[in-house]
């Protein structure tokens, strides 16, 4: 969010291997979809958090709304498991990514 720096997601492996199992990693930035959720279990977090979808939920429909976009995210990276051979989350690992090489 500062011009020039390192994006949150690209900084985060260094992060989770820099702090090893003696914090626990929790990500928040630009996480959307269940397919960010995903990559950033995958990148070494050990939770995601979200932030601006809930509130276009809340926004919506109130209580219903929140619900609603949650729901959707937690299928959406039900799907992204299983899609990826996964049954649980703690076995996403950064191998299960591929570099763009752009």
């Amino acid at each position: 969010q500062v011009a020039g720096a390192i994006a949150a997601a690209d900084a985060l492996p260094g992060v989770a291997a820099a702090v090893g199992d003696r914090l626990c990693v929790l990500f928040d930035s630009g996480v959307r979809t269940g397919d960010d959720v995903f990559k950033a279990l995958a990148l070494g977090a050990r939770a995601v958090l979200l932030g601006r979808p809930y509130v276009y939920g809340l926004g919506l429909d109130g209580r219903a709304g929140v619900e609603h976009v949650i729901r959707c995210v937690l299928a959406e990276f039900d799907l992204t498991l299983a899609l990826s051979g996964h049954a649980a989350p703690a076995t996403v690992s950064a191998a299960d990514l591929v570099e763009d090489a752009r």
